[in-house]
């Protein structure tokens, strides 16, 4: 059996401004370890659906245990596809990230809803959901308590960084409205470099 992760923090921003500070979170001082992110897919759909698959690259760095046991050639960089589903009539935003490489040592599944909170319009309710597992015999547990333990400090800097575009949003004149949310800093991020996995189909499933 694998780990599971859960927890429910209520933002104090309003769920348009939340929406743009998602795509505009990258760089900032707190996600140094993500590296690139790039635009695989985007659709507005009839019903009015934003599709958006990325691809971002980040550091993978192994515990002093790990990097005793796993080669040292092994590939420090972590290759993560992210789907996620803007709904502008309901006010959410749904997210579903997995790694698609070290799936072995480790493969971490997480889902994330971003709401409007109906009873107080000027905040966003945001669920995350984890599942962590791993296919190392006799490694298992450790690797997977170590993978809770590092989503858990990366869900923090994740928040902190989220706050950070807030802030800057909410610093700007005029601030991001609805026709602003397909609007993403990717642009201005460097490239995966040649030989990272790609892929620009209209993924099977989302979120």
């Amino acid at each position: 059996m694998g780990r599971y992760f859960h927890s429910e923090v209520d933002i104090k921003s309003p769920w348009h401004q939340v929406l743009a500070a998602f795509w505009q979170r990258y760089p900032n001082p707190y996600s140094a370890h993500v590296l690139t992110e790039d635009v695989l897919y985007r659709e507005v759909t009839p019903s009015n659906h934003l599709l958006s698959r990325r691809l971002l690259t980040k550091t993978n760095r192994l515990p002093g245990w790990a990097e005793r046991i796993f080669p040292t050639h092994m590939a420090r960089a972590v290759y993560v596809l992210e789907d996620s589903i803007v709904d502008p009539n309901a006010n959410t935003l749904i997210t579903k990230t997995w790694n698609l490489n070290h799936n072995t040592l480790m493969t971490v599944v997480e889902r994330c809803t971003f709401q409007e909170d109906h009873s107080r319009p000027s905040w966003t309710k945001l669920r995350r959901e984890a599942w962590i597992s791993s296919a190392v015999y006799g490694f298992a547990r450790p690797i997977q308590e170590f993978g809770l333990a590092r989503l858990r400090s990366n869900q923090a800097k994740a928040m902190r960084g989220l706050e950070f575009a807030l802030s800057r949003i909410q610093s700007e004149a005029p601030l991001h409205h609805h026709g602003d949310q397909g609007e993403s800093s990717d642009k201005h991020k460097p490239r995966p470099s040649q030989g990272t996995p790609k892929s620009t189909q209209k993924p099977n499933q989302f979120v």
